[in-house]
């Protein structure tokens, strides 16, 4: 799979949920729900995410924000 960039999608090897931020060589490039570290992962271990998949990345956000644990 060669996502585009600005869509959700699943790093199969660790359940995370990501939006596709770019491709650099054989990687696809992902940033976490909400911001964060980017992390790159084989084009072959990422699927789209659900719907479901992406309200729980969206909630998971919203309560560490509540929480004060993201700034």
């Amino acid at each position: 799979m060669t996502p585009k960039t600005g869509t959700y999608v699943v790093d199969t090897r660790t359940g995370r949920v990501g939006v596709v931020m770019g491709h650099e060589g054989p990687y696809v490039q992902l940033r976490p729900f909400g911001g964060g570290r980017e992390w790159d992962c084989e084009p072959g271990a990422v699927r789209s995410a659900t719907m479901a998949e992406r309200l729980s990345a969206a909630t998971a956000y919203a309560n560490a924000r509540s929480r004060g644990e993201v700034p």
